[in-house]
């Protein structure tokens, strides 16, 4: 498996009905989540630093919107994946310029299925974008997620990562009228984790956020512009 990914085991992970819900929410996630301008910026920042048709993974693709119509548009190639189906049947909808695979993130790891030497590499990327993605994890893997995203990008290779400030670990909360597990970190936390899987913090912004849907809480959302330390 590698150095660094004892314990990221496909076998061990428990994803229990967080496929699902994607699956049931659907294209109403981007009504709740109608204003994206942090995923909106960083995602420019990542489109404008790299050459032009750079290869980039968007981990978490959910419907395709805005990331890869975004990153497509810009000119690069973009393969998206995601361990929701539904999710993926509307991203192949909204931007068919783009490849999807089912993949969880465990998957990706070297010797996974899909990730380095596994039987259906993806391949290295220029750039990776993981936004709000990494969330739906347990604390405990997402150390071992970010070396993943570190592997797959080229030396110098960007990454685009997005969390919301809190202080859990894979706690329940109501979300679209079903229920998700999410993890989170303070700022100082969540710096020092992304700087121990090889990255440096290039720039950083912080966005308050209200989303439409009322059983949904206001957060803070941070966003960090990243590059992969050789």
């Amino acid at each position: 498996m590698g150095e660094g990914y004892a314990g990221f085991d496909r076998l061990a992970l428990d994803r229990t009905g967080q496929a699902e819900a994607f699956d049931a929410i659907g294209d109403r996630y981007d009504v709740a989540f109608p204003h994206k301008e942090g995923q909106l910026h960083t995602g420019h920042w990542l489109a404008s630093s790299l050459p032009a048709g750079s290869r980039v993974l968007d981990v978490g693709c959910g419907t395709g919107l805005p990331t890869v119509r975004q990153l497509v548009d810009a000119g690069h190639e973009v393969v998206g994946v995601d361990f929701s189906p539904g999710m993926l049947k509307l991203a192949r909808e909204n931007v068919p310029a783009a490849a999807f695979h089912l993949v969880d993130l465990a998957d990706l790891r070297p010797g996974g299925r899909f990730g380095p030497r596994g039987s259906h590499d993806l391949g290295t990327f220029d750039g990776v974008t993981a936004f709000f993605s990494l969330l739906m994890l347990p604390r405990a893997e997402i150390p071992h997620a970010l070396r993943t995203l570190h592997a797959l990008l080229r030396p110098g290779g960007l990454l685009a990562l997005s969390m919301v400030e809190a202080d859990v670990d894979d706690f329940s909360i109501p979300f679209l009228g079903h229920t998700i597990r999410v993890s989170g970190y303070l700022r100082d936390e969540l710096r020092q984790v992304v700087r121990d899987a090889g990255f440096e913090i290039a720039g950083e912004e912080t966005h308050a956020y209200a989303p439409a849907s009322t059983d949904v809480p206001p957060e803070i959302q941070l966003f960090l512009h990243c590059r992969r330390r050789d």
